[in-house]
């Protein structure tokens, strides 16, 4: 710890992580049932599936950047992101709920539109929370390694929530037996009650009443906000590759997210198996997480970040024989891409606030939460095209949807493309992103001497 940095308290460190249980359920559940919900139970065709999800995603992207540049005008005026905050744990589990309470019976053009409406008023909830949330490590957290240490441990309550919620979400819904109508409403309930629990517990973190470098309120409205963000994309380089380089990763993350469903139910011949894919890649990523935050302590986050992504890849492409030999086998490289996966969330997590703070010390002002705003629909776009990919390939490969508990049979070329968009093109991504991240030249001495210069100027 350099001189400059602050002890994090233990209630601020768990109380940040905490908001992990919210953003790991959302981020999850969705992106592992969502399309699978209306292939399988409502019949909507997988590609117009995949559209409804995109279109959906676009919207989330498109509000991302008015939301992180308003935050930033709050903390402004009032010292803290808190309201945004809450507003959008109270809102989303009500929004959630909706998404899968569609009734039985319905034709799927009008179910389509009913989980589009429910989920786009859902992404808005979970922006209004998730925006401010990823700003505030640069405000409460000072230095290289205290940034680490905060990350590490939201990354551990992140990989905890995909568990609760990977594993246990498909169990809630089984709940329903034949009627799936009532088991992914139950799913929904619980899933959203937890999800608003651990965003109002982590809004108590944000500070309040206190003056920070903040930039005025844009005027000009709504257009302004996105000058904002088309500026600091432009103005730090560093912001540009780890940005590419983590949307990159959420779009393989995505697509083998989207994915599970149908690889335990045609591949591996069991919907148990989701449940023990889930339990496969986040027990390691739980042990991992923290080991991460000791490899970057010694080696420097870039370069623990590389190592995880190499993992977590290798491990993917590994998957590929499932197309000659599916077996409980694939559960090792799963364990393995998990403990990639735990470093591939955190290392990253814990860089965005050095760039901030770089980008602070370097042009004199703060703009974390439109770089938080940038930095989610960022993220959003990769995890909205991996499931517009799985989609595509499903389309292409000729899956056939159903309604409720109808029977069909998939033909090999659909099998095949499930087994392709779990494992080749997961992998493919993953290379290219280490490309991008080559281009990320901040180390340990600038972000020091960013903080140092910083803290002179306060």
């Amino acid at each position: 710890m350099t001189a400059t940095e602050r002890a994090l308290s233990r209630r601020t460190v768990v109380g940040y992580a905490l908001g992990s249980l919210g953003t790991g359920g959302f981020a999850t559940l969705p992106g592992l049932v969502l399309v699978f919900y209306m292939t399988d139970t409502l019949g909507i065709g997988a590609l117009l599936a995949g559209v409804l999800v995109t279109v959906a995603k676009i919207w989330d992207v498109i509000i991302d950047p008015v939301i992180g540049a308003r935050s930033d005008s709050a903390l402004r005026r009032s010292g803290s992101r808190r309201g945004f905050m809450r507003a959008g744990a109270l809102l989303l589990p009500l929004f959630f709920v909706l998404t899968f309470a569609v009734p039985a019976g319905l034709p799927a053009a009008t179910s389509g539109v009913w989980v589009l409406l429910a989920f786009v008023l859902t992404a808005t909830a979970f922006s209004l929370f998730q925006v401010p949330y990823i700003a505030l490590p640069a405000e409460i957290a000072d230095g290289y390694d205290q940034r680490t240490r905060l990350l590490t441990w939201r990354v551990v309550v992140l990989t905890f929530s995909i568990l609760l919620f990977g594993a246990g979400g498909p169990m809630l819904r089984n709940l329903g037996g034949d009627n799936e109508y009532l088991g992914y409403l139950l799913m929904a309930i619980v899933a959203g009650v937890v999800i608003g629990i651990g965003m109002l517990l982590a809004s108590r973190v944000a500070p309040r009443g206190v003056v920070v470098a903040a930039p005025a309120e844009p005027s000009g409205g709504i257009r302004r906000h996105y000058a904002a963000g088309i500026a600091v994309l432009r103005r730090s380089q560093p912001f540009r590759a780890l940005l590419a380089t983590f949307m990159l990763q959420g779009l393989a993350t995505g697509v083998m997210l989207a994915g599970a469903n149908y690889v335990a139910v045609w591949v591996l011949h069991s919907e148990d198996a989701l449940t023990l894919l889930f339990v496969a890649l986040i027990a390691p990523a739980l042990f991992c997480a923290p080991l991460w935050g000791v490899i970057a302590r010694r080696i420097g986050k870039e370069r623990g970040f590389v190592l995880a992504s190499m993992l977590f890849g290798v491990a993917a492409l590994a998957l590929t024989a499932m197309l000659w030999a599916p077996g409980s086998w694939v559960y090792l490289p799963v364990a393995l891409a998990g403990a990639g996966y735990a470093g591939m969330q955190s290392l990253p997590m814990a860089m965005l606030p050095d760039v901030i703070s770089h980008d602070a010390a370097t042009h004199g002002d703060g703009q974390a939460g439109t770089f938080s705003g940038v930095w989610t629909a960022g993220e959003t776009i990769g995890m909205a095209l991996g499931a517009t990919a799985l989609t595509l390939m499903l389309a292409l490969t000729g899956y056939t949807e159903s309604v409720g508990t109808t029977s069909v049979v998939q033909g090999e070329a659909a099998v095949a493309g499930i087994v392709l968009s779990f494992s080749v093109l997961p992998a493919a991504l993953i290379a290219l992103s280490l490309l991008t991240l080559r281009r990320y030249a901040l180390r340990r001495g600038d972000i020091d001497r960013s903080d140092i210069e910083a803290e002179a100027l306060a």
